[in-house]
């Protein structure tokens, strides 16, 4: 295996990042590296299978890594005022060190990566959006988004921008020293920051053209992106018709935020047996946004991962089984997207299919599995979605099919070629009333109304569902690591599907997502 990386003990990592020793308050402090129940594995291991992989998952066990998890996001309460595991904050490299110190009490099970690349990170410490004379209570702002000049609040007259704003002819003249006012759709929200900067806008509106709202990044960072927010569309209309009307309509805009280029890292541990030219591969995000803790999104996912590799170490396996947690989800899922491109063709075709598990526990859950199909992925996508469905079908369990968007780190994948697909429990969609008859819960009401916020903390938690989920996940890894009978094997050409195919086209009119965030 070769991966542009190195093998590390978690403590090396932190020592070669050149990070300063963390500190835990004495009333926070938690165990973060030892699990005393995986000392001393016994010789002669069995065979995985899957009822007893299962059944070393409970919600008791993975509820004590949450609570771990909630206390090291407090170690970033000093920088960021609240509990954060954002990239770049104590709190995400407490979370590092927890899972690289737990894998290191295996032994040699694991072969254990660190994989450093660079990644943009930003928080926004205040802002506001004043439309003729009121303030934009749902105005958000996009995710590395540029301070204001000089932080200080700017002023202009909101300038609608034709079409999409994905063309430079699309801004007029009115635009410079004003407020672009522009539709979501087609281009990237850094494209449209970008080009209204270039036209000599002193700040960016990007409006729904539906009902809801716009939460987006701006992406890699350009000198010419302006201080940008999201309005959703109930919002933003009235002020459409009015400007369409040949209105005046003065405006203030204001953001005082940073944005910063770090190093982060993805850790990937290996099992040292099984056949490594056949791989199951498994991933979930190890960071979450800089605005809440993260528990549910994607503490669950996260954890159950590192739950089901402490217990597999308890097996032996036939195929190679490679876990990863990824860094910069929330910023566009960089961590990810980082390591499918460093895979050599050779290495890529030896990972057989990937599984992605970002958020398993939301608190009004639905069994959602993403809909993949081998007509618009790489052949074996479908397979791994019907193997969803028979697990929950024979649980006696209801399930739900949700779009295969490029919403989480499989989007990499899936334009690599390789075969991806996953499960989750919703996200700040609502449930609707047939959901709510089909998996209990409150309809009307998102999935998870705590998604992106402070309260994803540990009340923020199903813990049935996350039981179930993870027994789910216990079982396409025990299954995988024993055989891919009946499996499509991976074919000579499918590495192509990111540069040019009729799949690759399909596939990219239906990705919206970079990370959780919408870019288009």
């Amino acid at each position: 295996m070769t991966l542009k990386g190195f093998a590390l003990s978690g403590l090396a990592a932190l020592a070669l990042s050149g990070a300063t020793a963390l500190h835990v308050p004495e009333q926070q402090q938690v165990p973060i590296g030892v699990d005393s129940k995986v000392q001393g594995l016994k010789p002669g291991k069995p065979l995985v299978d899957s009822d007893a992989l299962q059944a070393t998952i409970n919600s008791k066990n993975l509820f004590a890594r949450a609570k771990k998890l909630w206390w090291l996001a407090h170690m970033s309460k000093e920088e960021y005022n609240h509990p954060t595991r954002v990239i770049g904050s104590k709190g995400h490299l407490g979370t590092f060190l927890y899972i690289s110190q737990t894998l290191g009490t295996l032994g040699d099970y694991y072969r254990v990566w660190h994989q450093p690349f660079t990644a943009v990170t930003g928080y926004v410490s205040e802002s506001r959006l004043v439309l003729d004379q009121s303030v934009a209570q749902h105005a958000q702002p996009m995710s590395l988004t540029p301070p204001t000049k000089n932080k200080e609040p700017v002023h202009g007259n909101l300038t609608l921008v034709s079409n999409d704003g994905c063309d430079a002819g699309d801004y007029p003249a009115l635009v410079s020293g004003n407020i672009a006012f522009i539709k979501r759709g087609t281009c990237p929200f850094g494209t449209k920051s970008e080009l209204a900067g270039k036209a000599g806008a002193v700040a960016a509106v990007v409006y729904n053209y539906e009902d809801g709202p716009v939460a987006g990044t701006l992406g890699e960072p350009s000198r010419h992106h302006v201080a940008t927010f999201g309005l959703p569309g109930e919002d933003a209309r009235p002020f459409v018709q009015r400007l369409q009307a040949g209105e005046t309509i003065p405006s203030i805009a204001y953001v005082d935020s940073v944005v910063d280029q770090i190093v982060t890292r993805n850790i990937v541990a290996q099992t040292t047996q099984g056949d490594p030219e056949n791989c199951v591969m498994l991933g979930g995000h190890s960071d979450s946004v800089d605005a809440g803790p993260g528990i549910n999104d994607d503490g669950s996912g996260s954890l159950t991962l590192l739950e089901i590799a402490v217990n597999l170490a308890n097996f032996t396996v036939n195929n190679c089984v490679r876990f990863a947690w990824w860094s910069a989800e929330e910023e566009g899922l960089l961590g990810s997207y980082h390591y499918v491109k460093s895979l050599s063709a050779e290495e890529n075709r030896k990972i057989r299919l990937f599984m992605d598990y970002d958020m398993l526990a939301s608190p009004n859950f639905a069994y959602q599995i993403y809909d993949a199909r081998n007509d618009e992925h790489p052949v074996g996508s479908q397979e791994l979605r019907d193997f969803y469905v028979d697990w929950y079908t024979r649980q006696g369990l209801n399930y739900t099919f949700i779009p295969f968007d490029g919403r989480s780190d499989y989007d990499g994948f899936i334009r690599g070629g390789i075969p991806a697909g996953g499960i989750a429990t919703g996200a700040e969609g609502v449930k609707t009333v047939e959901e709510a008859a089909m998996f209990g819960g409150e309809d009307g009401v998102p999935y998870d109304v705590c998604y992106h916020e402070l309260c994803d903390n540990l009340q923020n938690l199903n813990l049935t569902a996350w039981e179930v989920n993870s027994k789910l996940v216990a079982h396409s890894v025990a299954t995988f690591a024993r055989s891919f009978e009946g499996f499509p094997k991976r074919a000579v050409d499918d590495i192509t599907l990111a540069a040019s195919s009729a799949k690759h086209d399909a596939y990219e009119k239906k990705a919206k997502y970079r990370g959780s965030k919408l870019f288009i």
